[in-house]
């Protein structure tokens, strides 16, 4: 089976009224058969107080979202400062290099992408998707968010919902972490 056959999810971070979200479906897809429905591709990581979610080949995802957890550890809940420093290490590093996988994480005060290709986004608005379905669960959220009296975490919510309706590769088995 070639690498690209696997998709494996849809991550959303929507911050709204001090509070911040981040839902991931449970999908994970190999080719045209779903191999698990009910994966768990959030973690609160440093006491609780920083999100990360992940998409992309499992084993990656996993081994980048440890040394991840091991930067924000060493510059002490500072995700801006572990993002860069992960981001060196991913770029440089022979093996980490090949690794194919996206980091979404978020804190009480900012929310970041970080990619294999050296970028560390911090979005604009107050949304930001990643993975197979990431582009329809972001639009949506950016659609939720001019709506007033949602909730960080009802958008995220509806907006993975609706991802899930129109992403074959993104499932309705939610799993949502959210800090205030």
């Amino acid at each position: 089976m070639k690498r690209d056959a696997w998709h494996s999810t849809t991550v959303i971070a929507v911050r709204r009224n001090g509070s911040v979200a981040m839902a991931a479906d449970g999908q994970v897809t190999l080719g045209n058969t779903v191999m698990k429905a009910r994966a768990r591709k959030i973690r609160r990581i440093y006491d609780d107080s920083v999100l990360v979610g992940f998409a992309g080949a499992t084993a990656d995802a996993f081994t980048l979202f440890e040394r991840f957890e091991n930067k924000v550890k060493e510059y002490s809940g500072d995700i801006t400062r572990a993002a860069v420093e992960l981001a060196k290490d991913w770029r440089t590093d022979r093996a980490l290099r090949r690794l194919e996988a996206l980091i979404l994480t978020a804190d009480r005060h900012k929310t970041l992408l970080i990619s294999g290709t050296g970028d560390i986004v911090e979005p604009d608005e107050n949304a930001i998707g990643i993975g197979s379905g990431g582009n329809f669960a972001y639009a949506a959220a950016l659609a939720l968010l001019q709506s007033d009296g949602l909730s960080a975490a009802e958008i995220a919510r509806k907006s993975m919902a609706i991802a899930a309706g129109i992403c074959i590769y993104t499932n309705a088995e939610i799993v949502l972490e959210e800090l205030t």
